[in-house]
């Protein structure tokens, strides 16, 4: 078990939020994640943390692929419904998704990545870890601000932008770097 502390703490980490999705066997799954994150820039290379008691965790290792759709900010319906305990209600999922050369894709998302399971790391934890290689992407509201997550925050939009435009951190420190001779 997590110490408090530490788990209040690791709440204030805000997160993008992704519909992560799967069909095998002629059975679609989606759950809604904060735990998919790009784990390269060379390579199109994601991390996709997933809990084996989840009903899409079965559709991923059968089929070796899942779909990731990137949420906007005005689609926390479509994230509630794929989180406990919306995604029990798969008989109406059919308003929310769409399928896209065999997976399921949140409509009118952000973006969309089919990806093909290169490697599953099991047992170490209490969720799998998938890395897997983005095959496909679909852009769809792109310039939509994304929607974000935290267990302490509960669901945000990102907001404007964090420096004035123009304005370059980086540079005002490698100035300061070159002023000091270092």
């Amino acid at each position: 078990m997590i110490d408090r502390d530490l788990k209040r703490s690791l709440g204030q980490m805000m997160k993008g939020v992704q519909v992560v999705g799967a069909t095998a066997g002629g059975v679609t799954r989606a759950y809604t994640s904060h735990w998919v994150c790009q784990v390269a820039f060379d390579e199109p290379v994601l991390l996709a943390s997933m809990s084996p008691k989840h009903d899409t965790h079965p559709l991923v290792v059968a089929s070796g692929r899942f779909s990731v759709s990137i949420l906007a900010g005005d689609q926390v319906e479509a994230g509630q419904y794929f989180s406990y305990p919306g995604r029990r209600f798969q008989h109406v999922a059919g308003e929310y998704l769409d399928d896209v050369d065999g997976l399921p894709v949140v409509r009118d998302c952000i973006a969309w990545l089919h990806c093909d399971v290169e490697e599953r790391i099991a047992g170490r934890l209490d969720h799998d870890l998938f890395l897997a290689r983005v095959v496909r992407v679909g852009e769809g509201r792109l310039g939509e601000p994304p929607l974000l997550y935290s267990s302490r925050l509960g669901w945000r939009v990102t907001g404007g932008p964090a420096r004035e435009p123009g304005e370059s951190v980086r540079d005002r420190l490698l100035a300061r770097l070159d002023e000091s001779g270092s």
